[in-house]
């Protein structure tokens, strides 16, 4: 019987991990839902200020400051949390791949180098157990759980950035994070705009000004790193909840079959000491029987 207490104690438990593991399930997914609303604006507005930038620059390419720079800042997008499989691993293992391809004329030439170096900005807890102990990371972020707050992390990492330029001058800025579907991302965002020279002029006659050409790429680069920046995280974050979601899925499914099983297991032992409780019943009616016969048989 204690074999058997031991196991239904056992399922308990397991059935009160499972009650926890599905509700910060459903939690993943409903960051998800609201996730979903804020990324489809974020992404229009990088489009249209995209599209912006591509009919100025059509006419105005030479305002463009030069792609290469001394400083290379890589900007990685970890979780904060955990129940998310690789997916910290994995950012790093496609960031040190990527990291040969991307600019090599910007690799260290020494540990006490200040230029042609990279740096890198880690966000999210997860990943700065990963790096805690690389030289190449100028700070460490605490990353969203939540969708309210991304700006509080946005605010941090423009406040390090703008410690870099002010420590370095121009940066080049990468940004690496996880795109759902689509795996891992890098984007340029700094210097801005190098993708789109040299496309075609969507329009015959160049774009009416009020400011400066200088000015007015100056202005529209400050509001599509915001944008992009924002897009990033959000788009980071929702693929942190989807994989977070298929996660605690599978380990409910898993929780549930091995709860079933223990419930089986149970059911088996409290049939065998029903059939063990029958067999004592059943020898001690025959005890009785055969004691009453004796006893009558010493009457007689």
């Amino acid at each position: 019987m204690s074999r058997r207490h031991d196991l239904d104690h056992h399922r308990r438990s397991l059935n009160e991990i499972r009650e926890v593991m599905n509700a910060m399930k459903t939690l993943a997914f409903m960051e998800t839902r609201k996730l979903a609303p804020i990324i489809e604006a974020q992404q229009a507005m990088v489009n249209n200020i995209e599209t912006v930038a591509t009919d100025f620059l059509s006419f105005q390419e030479h305002t463009l400051p030069e792609a290469e720079t001394d400083i290379s800042v890589y900007l990685l997008m970890g979780t904060e949390r955990g129940f998310c499989g690789d997916i910290n691993q994995s950012l790093l293992n496609q960031f040190e791949t990527s990291l040969q391809h991307i600019a090599p004329s910007n690799a260290p030439q020494s540990d006490t180098s200040q230029t042609n170096s990279s740096r890198m900005i880690v966000v999210g807890h997860k990943l700065h157990l990963l790096l805690e102990n690389d030289r190449r990371v100028n700070a460490f972020i605490n990353g969203a759980s939540l969708a309210e707050e991304v700006d509080i992390v946005l605010q941090k990492v423009v406040e390090e950035l703008v410690n870099l330029q002010s420590q370095f001058g121009a940066l080049s800025l990468y940004g690496i994070y996880h795109h759902g579907e689509d795996g891992i991302a890098m984007n340029r965002l700094l210097p801005p705009f190098q993708a789109l020279k040299q496309k075609r002029p969507p329009y015959s006659h160049p774009p009416v000004l009020n400011l400066s050409p200088a000015k007015f790429l100056l202005e529209l680069s400050d509001h599509y790193l915001f944008a992009a920046l924002n897009e990033m995280f959000y788009t980071s974050l929702m693929a942190e909840n989807h994989r977070r979601v298929a996660q605690l899925d599978g380990a409910v499914q898993h929780l549930d079959e091995e709860s079933e099983q223990l419930l089986r297991q149970s059911n088996a032992l409290r049939q065998e000491e029903i059939t063990e409780e029958i067999e004592v019943i059943l020898l001690s009616a025959d005890s009785l029987t055969v004691s009453g016969e004796h006893k009558k048989r010493e009457k007689k």
